[in-house]
């Protein structure tokens, strides 16, 4: 692996979110964010909203998914090509990818955008950044191709992933999206941008409904959407909320890991040296260390209790040449995952300690 990150910023353990709130309120999401991730906000999804969940969110402009009533419970979003204009919405689909790949000025008014209904925090976030003094970085986030391949299904129940066809438009228009997003975040500040390709689907990589999958195929795909970050000058981070194939990520053009710590360092770190490998490069760990998948973890631990936690857990990866001062220097401190689908009260609490273990290990480690 060649690929060197050049990071505008210097992690320094700070703490940073990894996406979805479980409140409708934009104002107030803002303000959970500010009060607990002042250095690196991210703009809020807010699953609450239909138009805002996992599948479509990142959706519209592609034309292999169709959408069928999503504001009723009974909706859903499949993909369709037995329409009979669905080949002339694959050539117009193609061409305007070609157009903007040649000529990234055309992104901006592509079919690529992110439309305000599927977004609403996103384009309310440079208001909100507007008037913050200690923002190093600025997160984004955006639906990974292998979750949405996996995630759209054709009305027999196959997986977008298996249709050549599909695969190719999905892979390509999420790139253009992860690409469209990065500069619109770079528009209004100057600050780093790190875009995370959310990918919870690659916890089933090895399971018999992905037997035919390959390593090689996954890290292509993610490396393609990795390109077009870094091509509109961002951070590609990825996270993945439970187990997978760490090699191949990091192996992969991922500068920033994400993963969850909490319960599954001990599956990440027998990769240690190849850990190291990809410190080595400047590349930065997200340490999913304040739970979030079950609300009896989240309410019996403290601060106190999740910062010893990250000191063992660190203590495995230090050698010689990288002590945990060094290690942190290259770390984020989130939670395991996203708290959409927690009580506000509970989401809270995760938000608080991600903000009090980042502050506990920064003191100890950083000074």
């Amino acid at each position: 692996m060649t690929y060197t990150t050049n990071s505008l910023f210097s992690a320094d353990g700070l703490p940073m979110l990894v996406g979805s709130l479980p409140i409708a309120d934009l104002s107030l999401a803002f303000e959970w964010i500010f009060d607990t991730t002042p250095e690196i906000p991210l703009w809020p999804q807010l699953p609450i909203t239909p138009y805002e969940q996992m599948m479509p969110q990142f959706a519209e402009g592609i034309p292999c998914i169709a959408e069928e009533d999503l504001t009723n419970p009974e909706g859903r979003i499949l993909f369709d090509s037995t329409g009979s204009d669905f080949e002339e919405q694959m050539l117009a689909f193609f061409e305007e990818y070609m157009v903007v790949l040649e000529d990234p000025d055309q992104l901006m008014q592509s079919r690529f955008q992110v439309s305000q209904a599927r977004a609403a925090g996103l384009f309310a976030y440079a208001e909100a950044i507007a008037d913050k003094q200690h923002i190093v970085a600025l997160k984004g986030q955006v639906t990974g191709p292998f979750t949405m391949l996996t995630g759209i299904k054709d009305r027999e129940g196959r997986a977008g992933y298996f249709d050549d066809t599909i695969r190719e438009m999905v892979i390509k228009g999420i790139a253009m999206k992860a690409g469209w997003q990065t500069r619109f975040l770079q528009a209004n500040s100057e600050k780093q941008v790190i875009m995370s390709i959310d990918e919870p689907a690659l916890a089933g990589l090895g399971s018999s409904a992905f037997i035919s999958v390959t390593a090689a195929e996954i890290q292509e795909m993610i490396n393609e959407v990795a390109d077009a970050i870094h091509q509109a000058g961002g951070l590609a981070g990825i996270h993945v909320c439970a187990n997978t194939d760490w090699e191949l990520l990091l192996e992969s053009e991922i500068d920033l890991i994400s993963f969850d710590a909490y319960s599954f360092f001990d599956k990440f770190v027998p990769l240690k040296d190849k850990i190291h490998a990809y410190l080595d490069r400047g590349s930065i760990i997200a340490w999913g260390g304040i739970p979030t998948g079950r609300a009896e973890d989240i309410v019996k631990e403290t601060s106190n209790s999740l910062t010893a936690l990250w000191e063992e857990q660190a203590e495995q990866l230090v050698t010689p040449q990288r002590d945990k001062a060094a290690l942190l220097r290259q770390t984020l401190i989130t939670p395991s995952c996203g708290t959409g689908s927690l009580t506000p009260e509970l989401a809270q609490k995760v938000l608080s300690l991600t903000k009090a273990v980042s502050d506990n290990l920064r003191a100890s480690h950083l000074g």
